[in-house]
């Protein structure tokens, strides 16, 4: 099958199936990197960077050269390629995640909202009022449909089931052991630069494809201008990006672990509300969709 029609496939099935409910991959993933970080990261070896390296290794690796080996099996290979791509993606689970957010939002229920929010990204959500919720989901749908669709279908097209795999559970890592502080400032480095190395194409053409369906100079200018002042490589093109399509006003004060961030300001416009929640779940779509044409155009040049 070509890597246009098993892109087409894996993208149809997540849009059906949406996320598994039971025994989901990367859930299994999740303990073993637990049960690794405990081994390599006790307080006793805090501070090495090498056990950082050995434990992504013997997360990532095997299981990368196992899904190449699968890919390769004679007739079935095409379909393990794009089961592994389904389960890579979450394109309906990010729309799953943020439209009850939206709906809280315009039932005036903001409690809810905040409940809702909470479960998809790190801030601090209890005592956010009705325009920090919105902000805090618009900015959620523009940086995760960067992360785990767009950089997933990116790794898929250029190695198959070996790249979707390495970069879906490299991007797991970062999100679990890629923050700054005492435990994993050392021992999440390697986890950190690897998806920033793996993120950086993948982000600067997602907010391209954002800026070229949306208000195409705002946002051109808003990535030119903010993104640089963003303490994320790749997000703050990805956000300012999009914020500027949309003309919207994200960034700004949020609470981060009891700590409070005074992070830059992205985009132009007013502060977001229910709507703009979904815009932005529809710009991420539409990104999706123009970018499974190029991949079908491509395809047929190709042949």
């Amino acid at each position: 099958m070509s890597l246009a029609l098993s892109c087409l496939a894996g993208v149809a099935l997540d849009a059906l199936l949406g996320e598994p409910q039971r025994a989901h991959p990367l859930v299994a993933f999740g303990r073993l990197a637990d049960r690794l970080e405990r081994h390599f990261n006790g307080p006793e070896a805090r501070g090495w960077r090498s056990h950082g390296v050995t434990a992504w290794c013997l997360a990532v690796l095997p299981l990368t050269g196992l899904a190449w080996l699968l890919s390769l099996l004679p007739g079935i290979g095409w379909l393990v390629e794009i089961v592994l791509l389904y389960l890579a993606l979450g394109l309906r689970s990010l729309g799953e995640h943020l439209l009850p957010v939206a709906r809280a939002l315009r039932l005036g229920d903001l409690p809810e909202a905040r409940r809702r929010v909470g479960y998809i990204v790190s801030r601090d959500t209890s005592a956010l009022d009705e325009t920090g919720v919105a902000r805090a989901a618009t900015e959620s749908a523009l940086e995760n449909g960067s992360d785990a669709v767009f950089a997933t279908l990116f790794w898929f097209a250029i190695a198959g089931a070996p790249g979707v795999v390495l970069y879906r559970l490299s991007n797991t890592l970062d999100a679990m052991w890629g923050y700054r502080n005492d435990r994993f400032e050392r021992f999440g480095w390697a986890a950190a630069r690897i998806d920033d190395a793996l993120n950086y194409l993948p982000a600067r053409l997602v907010a391209l494809t954002y800026a070229l369906l949306g208000r195409t100079r705002q946002a051109l200018r808003c990535w030119r201008v903010q993104a640089p002042s963003w303490d994320s490589p790749n997000a703050g093109p990805v956000m300012a990006a999009g914020a500027g399509a949309l003309g919207v006003a994200l960034g700004g004060p949020a609470i981060y672990h009891g700590a409070l961030h005074v992070r830059p300001p992205l985009g132009e416009g007013e502060p977001p509300r229910a709507g703009d929640i979904e815009r932005a779940l529809d710009l991420v779509w539409a990104g999706v969709g123009v970018w499974l044409v190029v991949l079908l155009i491509g395809g047929w040049l190709h042949a």
